[in-house]
């Protein structure tokens, strides 16, 4: 299903569907779709499609957005997959939790899909196919790993990602307050699964520089070697700001 909430908005400004929340119905509709689509995806691949092609993310400002569009569907498909299929130990509110994380991320995912089609008028990247093989669903743990692994992963790739914003795109700083709003959005949901696996650990030196404060930054290339695995197409972040 594919819902290009920019085109949809008229007179407002371009980030106004950012406060604009999923009905719940709407969104237990989406997540049903979002599963059977990835099935559909991975039953196609024959144990023969061992090379599922390259993709690359481009170069520019449009390289920029289509980094982030890679990464907020990684994520959007990891949570609609922890709410379509929920941790049988999951502790008193952590699905009501998730569930509302997953209309975060899928909101996400279709902002930058429609800003990178309607503002930067571009073509975004194919839909990526997911590769969860190594994450239990059903464990309580494995999820909330994986979530923060995600969630600290996203936090320092759009840290990264600002400064390769190139400031001649008319539309510069328009992408850099979006981008703003939404990596403090994913740093609420890192903080937040942190303290779930370990009380006060939200902010620590792993994350947060102690002599500056500064949280943790990280290149495109490095962000991409990390999510790879969780990727089946290869993806080239080589030139990404470039």
């Amino acid at each position: 299903m594919s819902t290009n909430l920019l085109s949809q908005t008229t007179g407002r400004d371009q980030d106004q569907v950012l406060y604009t929340p999923i009905k719940r119905r709407s969104f237990f509709m989406y997540a049903g779709a979002t599963a059977g689509a990835t099935a559909l995806v991975l039953a196609g691949c024959s144990k023969s499609d061992s090379s599922p092609g390259m993709v690359s993310l481009g170069n520019g400002n449009l390289s920029v957005l289509n980094y982030a569009y890679a990464l907020e569907q990684l994520e959007a498909a990891f949570y609609a997959q922890v709410v379509k299929s929920p941790a049988t130990d999951f502790q008193t509110g952590e699905l009501a939790y998730f569930t509302q994380v997953a209309a975060h991320e899928a909101i996400h995912r279709d902002f930058l899909k429609a800003a990178i089609i309607n503002v930067a008028k571009g073509t975004p990247i194919q839909d990526l196919t997911p590769n969860f093989a190594n994450i239990n669903f059903a464990s309580r743990a494995s999820v909330l790993g994986t979530a923060k692994a995600f969630e600290d992963l996203g936090v320092a790739a759009y840290n990264g990602a600002g400064k390769l914003i190139s400031a001649s795109d008319p539309n510069g700083a328009t992408y850099l307050t979006v981008a703003g709003k939404i990596v403090s959005v994913e740093a609420r949901h890192a903080a937040y699964v942190r303290d779930l696996l370990s009380a006060g650990s939200f902010a620590d030196d792993q994350q947060v520089d102690p002599t500056y404060g500064l949280d943790k930054t990280m290149t495109p290339a490095d962000v991409i070697a990390v999510a790879q695995s969780y990727i089946v197409q290869k993806i080239d972040a080589s030139s990404v700001g470039k």
